[in-house]
């Protein structure tokens, strides 16, 4: 029983805590399970999601860390003032602010999507805090994008009012759906309160902020140098395990963290972007025995 990590998933449920926290002017809601002195994970979620994609991860992982998943700004239950900027760089700064508020002073993360950007902009800035990174189609490679950015492209490019009205249908309830099933072999084990409650935080909060951030991805794409500059230098163990499938982010973009990170691990799912809706147990474990091996299972109070 001791030498396996999900041994005590079977037996022991972790009381997930839920709150939130004012951080400049936002107050930001988060997830919380798991022991105060355990090494912490942060899980960043992503476009179409906030911290309910991890209602499932979080006590599967919670028998042996301490787990925060905050709702980014302009998603979930957050809540941010009318003049909020929605830049990524906006995002971090809170998600930064974030992490000190809670007294995150090392952790490894979770990136999905939207939260990569994020996450990557933390990493650079704090590479002393980063203890190991796992990429849920949390793409960090121009070859990892694929052809249907094209829209979103032609906004970077030229952000006229005509390009920005053209990602609207992005935030529409069938495109939400349609992200959550493409690529999905099994739609039956999509539950539909994913992008459902994601569909209703866009119509409560406004689909302006989420507009802003489509049109702001491109300064991600930009800062994909110094992110590389990072792995080259600090070597962070990552894990990148993959729904296969995604129309958005490529496996390519997977096998891409190999040319700055040897060591990193590549696995691939045969489900979609979505890929804790389907495969959340197979992730769990594979996390469980990735964080294990790099010696990040031990709390804190033992050394």
């Amino acid at each position: 029983m001791q030498d396996n990590p999900t041994a005590l998933s079977t037996t022991v449920t972790p009381v997930v805590r839920y709150a939130s926290i004012a951080i400049d002017g936002t107050d930001v809601f988060y997830r919380e399970a798991g022991p105060a002195d355990a090494p912490a994970i942060l899980l960043l979620h992503g476009f179409g999601a906030s911290s309910h994609m991890f209602r499932d991860l979080i006590p599967a992982l919670a028998t042996h860390y301490r787990v925060v998943a905050p709702d980014l700004p302009g998603f979930g239950m957050t809540r941010t003032d009318p003049a909020f900027a929605f830049t990524f760089a906006h995002l971090a700064d809170v998600i930064d602010a974030f992490t000190d508020a809670v007294g995150l002073d090392t952790y490894a993360m979770y990136v999905f999507d939207y939260g990569a950007p994020v996450g990557w902009r933390l990493a650079v800035r704090h590479p002393e805090r980063i203890t190991a990174i796992v990429s849920q189609n949390g793409n960090g490679y121009e070859e990892g994008l694929s052809p249907g950015w094209a829209p979103m492209r032609a906004a970077w490019a030229d952000p006229s009012a005509a390009n920005r009205e053209a990602l609207r249908t992005f935030n529409s309830f069938e495109m939400t759906k349609w992200q959550y099933m493409e690529g999905v072999q099994d739609v039956s084990r999509v539950a539909p309160d994913g992008y459902a409650l994601a569909f209703a935080a866009t119509e409560r909060i406004g689909v302006d902020a989420q507009l802003n951030l489509l049109v702001d991805y491109g300064q991600n794409i930009a800062q994909y140098a110094q992110l590389h500059a990072y792995f080259r230098q600090y070597q962070p163990p990552l894990l990148a395990i993959w729904g296969q499938n995604d129309p958005f982010f490529l496996p390519a973009g997977a096998h891409a963290f190999t040319r700055d990170l040897p060591q990193a691990e590549v696995r691939f799912l045969d489900t979609g972007h979505f890929a804790l809706e389907t495969h959340g147990a197979e992730i769990a474990d594979a996390m469980h025995d990735f964080l294990a091996r790099h010696g990040m299972d031990k709390h804190k109070n033992k050394g």
